[in-house]
């Protein structure tokens, strides 16, 4: 454990904490004011929510930064209100109204064959108020300053979309889909298709793979804790790995592979491998094609022990 200072210290602080993201704020400001919270040293997100968006934001402290990119990769799950018959600037209801329609009467059985069109592997074009970044600069930026933004279509992967309710011009759906997508362009595609433009009214994130039925944190519940208290809300990092492949090694070959040497495994099949070791996780390697196993990222020695109190929840084991 590393120290900084004595008053306030900030400390080195490893774990996956479940936050509740409040509205109104940006990913980064509930990241920098749950760090404080921490006194943590090390911090990351998983994906930024946007800030009308609320629900699950997994946070990364310490050594579980190593694994964030994995879980910005990870499948999630959305709720989400649309207001059809008005199309918006930034395709929610943060933005400017650009364009109002008359909305067509709508029930389950017409509606089911456009969600269903929306579904699988599409293409998609990003919103101009979106974090992706052209010639170096994230297209938010150029759309506030007032320039014309038009980003590429992607390929995107969308599980499905599951409509909950219907009522004149509201729209309440359940969607699962892949990393990269965007609910936002979803609901502005949607509301094209059915002639009457549409834009998001509210968003709240339900999952991310692996954390299918999360026990989440508010600001709120953290900021009545003393830091001890919230300290014991953080899960292992191994909680967010045990869903991905993994390969058991033995204390001599994981010595070896933190001298960074590589060991022939050739029962392994190639790709990608969580390392574990007694029940922790201790870093990730690759299998290649001649039967190699290659360090790529390994985690340090000595994780602090966390998540063993409250942060257990719901995800408590984490299941594989």
């Amino acid at each position: 454990m590393s120290r900084r200072g004595a008053a306030g210290a900030r400390l080195r602080i490893d774990g996956i904490l479940l936050l509740d993201k409040p509205a109104g704020a940006s990913s980064n400001q509930v990241l920098q004011k749950v760090r404080r919270l921490l006194g943590a040293d090390k911090a990351g997100h998983t994906g930024a929510l946007d800030p009308l968006a609320t629900g699950l934001l997994p946070l990364c402290f310490g050594e579980a930064t190593k694994i964030a990119g994995l879980l910005l990769g990870s499948d999630k799950a959305y709720r989400v209100e649309a207001r059809l018959g008005q199309t918006t600037d930034t395709d929610d209801a943060d933005g400017r109204v650009l364009v109002e329609r008359p909305v067509p009467e709508l029930d389950a059985a017409r509606l089911v064959p456009h969600l269903e069109a929306l579904c699988g592997r599409i293409r998609q074009r990003p919103p101009a108020y979106s974090a992706l970044k052209r010639d170096g600069v994230p297209a938010y930026r150029r759309a506030r300053a007032g320039q014309t933004v038009e980003l590429a279509p992607r390929e995107v992967v969308v599980h499905g979309i599951r409509l909950l309710e219907v009522d004149a011009a509201r729209l309440v759906l359940e969607v699962e889909c892949g990393s990269g997508t965007y609910v936002r362009s979803l609901i502005r595609d949607l509301g094209e298709a059915l002639g009457c433009g549409a834009h998001v009214t509210a968003l709240r994130r339900l999952w991310v793979e692996p954390f299918r039925h999360p026990r989440m944190w508010t600001l709120d519940a953290l900021e009545g804790m003393d830091v001890e208290h919230r300290r014991r809300c953080l899960l292992p990092l191994e909680a967010g790995l045990r869903h991905l492949p993994a390969l058991a090694v033995d204390a001599p070959a994981a010595q070896r592979l933190r001298q960074g040497q590589r060991l022939r495994w050739p029962a392994a099949t190639t790709g990608e491998y969580i390392l574990w070791l007694e029940g922790r996780a201790i870093g990730r390697a690759r299998v290649d094609e001649a039967g190699v196993l290659r360090p790529e990222r390994l985690f340090a020695d000595g994780q602090m022990e966390m998540g063993e109190g409250d942060g257990k929840g719901a995800e408590g084991q984490a299941d594989p």
